[in-house]
């Protein structure tokens, strides 16, 4: 099974750290398979772990998200994807942020019990809530444990606002529920397409969809009249943005009706785990596309500046900026997605069965 990441990086939390002695394996006494392995890249299995949060929802103060709140049925992510910002979430946990965040899944089982339990409060004001503000949503634990599917179907019993973001074909398996919602105004989709190319795809995001089931995916959901959008997240100079006006035209003939980017950042520990991966995959494009990460970020290879961390900054982050913008309008993609449907709410049905007096 292909991992994003071959390393184990050292927890920020943690006084304690394992390292592999390279010269050990110029003595390796094992088979050729496990010396293969050690010398080629980590086979590690995927292990589920149990969550006992007591509460679901993340509140966002971030001026750069578009949403207050959001729901995660997952920490960590078996779409391996090296890139991914949420990697550093790990470390909370006591795990790292390389192959620990893609092997070392944490499930909330609880996560539809703990949503209507929310939706169920006096003060819940139907705002929007956004699956997945930080691992997806649509992973491949959630054809084992369908916990996304199971809030779905209490946002459906609530008339709840939904939004979505997804790079996994399996959002489909959930259609059923999402055109109950679009019906009364209650949700909007947004799948991610970073490349066209299945290689790049593969190497970038091990165990997600391929580029063509993602705009298949898209087709599907605006043919069932479900708002979509599409988001070319992230883009990476010298990497993957010369392919906005091909990833735009795709998405627009599949049906997307809207389109967002942000640029590749690089946050503490995503750092090492992407620079190794680039290193490794991309050996002639290496030192390219981190030269123009940089001239993206003032000199480094992450910004943490509100306003400035979602689109870079600089001459290139600027002409990429452009470049989306044109293309956006050419497609017809810059139109808002319908606004959500607040007033269709209703509190869940208390578990003993008696309706609300008030």
């Amino acid at each position: 099974m292909p991992h994003g990441s071959h390393l184990n990086p050292a927890n920020r939390f943690e006084r304690i750290r394992c390292e592999v002695d390279d010269a050990t394996l110029d003595q390796w006494v094992g088979d050729d398979q496990e010396r293969h392995e050690a010398i080629d890249g980590p086979r590690r299995d995927i292990q589920f772990i149990e969550d006992d949060s007591q509460s679901i929802l993340s509140e966002n103060r971030s001026p750069d998200i578009p949403f207050r709140y959001s729901v995660n049925p997952y920490r960590g992510c078996i779409h391996a994807c090296s890139y991914c910002y949420a990697r550093p979430t790990h470390e909370y946990l006591g795990y790292n942020a390389g192959l620990d965040f893609e092997t070392r899944i944490v499930v909330k089982r609880r996560a539809a019990e703990l949503l209507r339990a929310k939706l169920g409060e006096k003060s819940w004001a139907a705002e929007p809530i956004v699956f997945s503000g930080v691992t997806d949503c649509y992973q491949p634990a959630e054809r084992q444990f369908r916990l996304t599917r199971q809030c779905l179907e209490v946002a459906v019993e609530c008339r709840q606002p939904i939004g979505m973001i997804t790079k996994n074909a399996l959002v489909l398996r959930d259609l059923d529920l999402l055109q109950d919602l679009a019906a009364d105004r209650l949700v909007h989709v947004f799948v991610s397409l970073t490349t066209l190319d299945p290689a790049l795809a593969r190497g970038m995001e091990p165990r997600t969809s391929i580029p063509a089931a993602r705009l298949r995916a898209i087709e599907r959901l605006a043919n069932a009249g479900v708002p979509v959008g599409v988001m070319t997240a992230p883009l990476i100079p010298g990497l993957n943005e010369t392919e906005v006006p091909e990833l735009l035209a795709a998405a627009k003939s599949a049906g997307a009706t809207a389109a967002g980017y942000t640029l590749l950042r690089l946050p503490l520990t995503v750092e090492p785990v992407f620079v190794e991966w680039l290193q490794r995959t991309q050996p002639s494009k290496a030192d390219k596309v981190l030269q123009r990460i940089r001239q993206t970020r003032d000199g480094q290879l992450s910004s943490s500046q509100f306003k400035e961390r979602m689109v870079g900054t600089g001459v290139l982050a600027e002409q990429i900026r452009a470049m989306f913008l044109l293309f956006r309008q050419k497609q017809r993609l810059a139109a808002q997605l319908p606004d959500f449907n607040r007033h269709a709410f209703r509190p869940p049905r208390p578990k003993d069965g008696q309706l609300w007096l008030f």
